[in-house]
């Protein structure tokens, strides 16, 4: 949706800039008992200490061995939970060689909560985190004692120039510093639907999109089809979002953040002027359907897989706000 021809995703993080989630309808995990999942004993072993917004300090009983992926809180936070390794978020963490007890590699813990992205894409190279962090709260400190089997090969080889030992047991100290839901959540809106494209959604919240047998309409529609209880959004914002565009005649998909594994920030300064208009004054939390003439889209000559003259079916999950980067 920029006016650029670069796709829209969330680039692949090299460093560990981490990244950090809520389900369909709600903002937190209400059902989850971390402390039922908890080893008591590992605070013990692995003494933390430091605030919250800083490195921590640890001093741990080397060498350090597990068999299976443990975990303990340090700190709980009262923020929203982590439901789901596709929420977004960040994460500051720390990883230390079980084998020495000597710290590894970490993020720079600067405060800056604009780097966000799928939890996923770290659970990929460090599996034992998806039990280590799920329903973790915002505000949270958490301790990850993670077993050989679950640092991912392709990760040990990764961070091997940064001293990243090729076996044995990691242990990570997380701070889950910004969870964002992992869609839209609110109140159904009732809309006049007739001649305008239907949406249904997966448990998860996922849109899907019906477009009728019917002409384009000419001008831009805009629709809310769920209204979240978050702040408005202004032009300036750089909203953070799941969506789902459709070309209206040929009725296919043309791109997806879904389908692409993880939410997208979208300046609104950046990007086409309906997409813009559809979203300037909608409230966070909320699910919008944009309808696009070519004249406020990509016009006569289109864009990439987009055709010229094209009308363009929008269905966007508004997740928060970016912040800005720290400087």
């Amino acid at each position: 949706m920029r006016k650029t021809p670069a796709l829209l995703s969330v680039a692949a993080l090299t460093t560990l800039a981490l990244a950090g989630c809520s389900p369909f309808g709600g903002s937190g995990a209400s059902s989850c008992d971390r402390a039922e999942g908890a080893d008591p004993t590992l605070p013990d072993l692995v003494q933390v200490d430091g605030a919250l917004d800083e490195a921590p300090q640890v001093d741990m009983r080397s060498p350090f061995h597990v068999d299976e992926t443990a975990y303990a809180d340090v700190e709980v936070g009262d923020g929203p939970a982590i439901a789901t390794m596709d929420q977004a978020g960040v994460l500051d963490m720390t990883l230390y060689d079980g084998t020495t007890g000597e710290m590894i590699i970490g993020t720079s813990y600067s405060g800056d909560l604009s780097s966000v992205g799928a939890l996923s894409q770290w659970t990929t190279q460090f599996p034992g985190l998806e039990d280590a962090l799920e329903c973790a709260t915002e505000g949270s400190r958490v301790i990850a004692a993670l077993a050989e089997d679950d640092v991912a090969p392709e990760a040990r080889q990764t961070y091997a120039q940064a001293g990243f030992p090729q076996e044995g047991s990691i242990v990570a100290v997380v701070d889950v510093r910004k969870v964002y839901p992992a869609a839209a959540s609110g109140t159904l809106q009732y809309n006049d639907g007739f001649g305008l494209p239907s949406v249904v959604r997966d448990p998860d919240g996922r849109p899907g999109i019906v477009v009728p047998d019917a002409p384009a309409p000419e001008e831009l529609v805009v629709q809310t089809l769920i209204k979240g209880d978050g702040e408005k959004l202004t032009a300036d914002d750089t909203p953070l979002v799941h969506y789902t565009g459709v070309l209206w005649d040929e009725k296919t998909v043309f791109d997806s953040s879904w389908e692409n594994g993880s939410p997208v920030p979208f300046p609104l300064e950046d990007v086409i002027e309906g997409f813009t208009k559809g979203l300037v004054g909608q409230t966070i939390g909320s699910q919008v359907m944009i309808v696009v003439p070519p004249e406020l889209g990509y016009g006569d000559e289109g864009q990439g897989t987009i055709p010229g003259g094209a009308t363009l079916v929008f269905v966007v999950d508004i997740l928060g706000v970016q912040d800005a980067p720290t400087p």
